[in-house]
């Protein structure tokens, strides 16, 4: 296949091909490639107020959750959206302005953004992922509740992300926004009348 007939076949993919996201279920996240994505959500430990000692055993907590189960993947996103590009936006708009008044605005703009972070104080959020494949449906949930226990068990606060936990965190991750309490499943479904 010739690069010009890939690129072709790319344009004609859905966003959700191109982002490997077939459908968001109400444990996971099922994929175009035949696996299903589950997160467990952690919540995050404030290290710097800990002793040494208590650092020490909270590391030594997540090599036994990894020793016990290799098949875990981790990551680490923000918890809520990020105002970085709104910001360097209106520094480089103010240095271009000439018109005080202009300035001042948009210097009372970037103030609002800052203000706005701090009261949100912008928080990481540590996601262990769990990647089925093949799994029987009918020992899926005991594998999930093991894995949950384990980690619990080790003084990790967690929790298994529901449906609209993993569509925030995709709103996050994909468009770094996160402005609505609730997700649509399809663009415009809010503004549907349901037929009676």
């Amino acid at each position: 296949m010739s690069k010009a007939e890939k690129k072709m076949g790319k344009q004609k993919q859905h966003t959700r091909q191109l982002i490997n996201t077939k459908e968001v279920t109400d444990y996971s996240l099922a994929t175009f490639r035949g696996d299903e994505l589950v997160y467990f959500m952690i919540k995050p430990t404030n290290i710097s107020v800990l002793s040494e000692a208590s650092v020490a055993a909270r590391i030594y907590a997540l090599m036994t959750v990894l020793k016990g189960m290799a098949e875990l993947e981790f990551l680490c996103l923000n918890s809520r959206e990020s105002f970085e590009g709104n910001k360097q936006f209106l520094k480089n708009r103010m240095m271009q302005e000439n018109n005080p008044a202009v300035r001042k605005l948009l210097k009372h703009d970037q103030n609002h953004l800052d203000r706005i972070q701090v009261q949100m104080a912008t928080a990481r959020e540590f996601l262990v992922v769990i990647r089925l494949r093949n799994e029987k449906e009918s020992e899926v949930f005991s594998y999930l509740s093991r894995i949950e226990k384990t980690l619990q068990d080790q003084g990790f606060a967690t929790k298994r992300a529901g449906r609209e936990d993993i569509k925030r965190l995709l709103a996050i991750y994909f468009e770094q926004n996160v402005t609505t309490e609730q997700f649509e499943d399809f663009d415009g479904e809010r503004w549907m009348i349901p037929n009676d």
